[in-house]
């Protein structure tokens, strides 16, 4: 049993607990903290890392902190690690012989801005309220539409223009809905890009793949031949997704 108090006086209730034979299957916490629990699992993408924020919750002898402090490392790492990539890490050129290039960073809170703007899109263009179960991540309120939503900012590389890494996590997630959507977007875009996931799903083994920390993700790239219009790499054919059916405008 899980009990949720809005006061913080609660020392009165806690020694009943700690004194009853319930003390074992019973756990208590604020509104304020549950809510804040409820932002950490929204900020996260690994469903490993969303079951042990889960265990919190979950009845426990605490004497050893040794599974708290794995819960707190394991959660703050997958974040760290969302936020990075989204962040689209890119090295700049070297200006002077022998100097090492630097990484730019994008304001989070200007990707979480332009996310949402888009997610509205997609709202509008489905007749839907979206709801958000991670920091990518989004349904409706039955589950029958799913959204995976990320953003990039604008490279200035000979091969594209955008990048973006898609998760297996993310591929299961859309699967699991009737309608399911990968949305594109870029920081200096008014428009964003729709792929619904059945096709996104049958180009995944002619894209190139990458491998870290025992994850691996597929690379996303979309390029701009001519104004207004856009089209996604598909690496080991050479061929190209023409993506003018799937634009959204924001």
């Amino acid at each position: 049993m899980l009990l949720v108090v809005g006061r913080e006086d609660t020392g009165e209730l806690e020694a009943q607990v700690r004194g009853s034979r319930h003390a074992w299957e019973m756990r208590l916490i604020s509104v304020d903290s549950l809510v804040n629990l409820v932002k950490l699992k929204e900020n996260t993408e690994d469903e490993a890392t969303v079951e042990k924020i889960r265990s919190i919750l979950v009845p426990m002898e605490n004497t050893r902190l040794d599974s708290l402090i794995d819960v707190m490392f394991t959660a703050v790492k997958d974040i760290e690690s969302i936020v990075e990539s989204e962040a689209s890490r890119q090295e700049t050129t070297e200006e002077t012989p022998g100097e090492k290039g630097t990484w730019q960073f994008t304001d989070s809170a200007l990707i979480d801005e332009k996310r949402s703007n888009i997610l509205r899109a997609v709202e509008r263009a489905n007749d839907a309220k979206l709801v958000k179960k991670s920091r990518a991540l989004y349904w409706n309120a039955d589950r029958s539409i799913g959204v995976a939503c990320t953003i990039s900012k604008r490279y200035e590389h000979k091969n594209f223009l955008y990048w973006y890494a898609y998760h297996p996590s993310w591929q299961t997630f859309l699967s699991k809905t009737e309608r399911g959507f990968f949305v594109l977007g870029g920081m200096d875009l008014n428009v964003a890009f729709a792929i619904p996931e059945a096709l996104i799903q049958s180009k995944l083994p002619e894209l190139n793949t990458t491998t870290k920390d025992g994850k691996t993700y597929w690379h996303i790239q979309i390029q701009q031949p001519a104004e207004n219009q856009f089209r996604m790499q598909v690496h080991k054919t050479g061929n190209h997704l023409d993506l003018t059916p799937f634009t959204i405008k924001i």
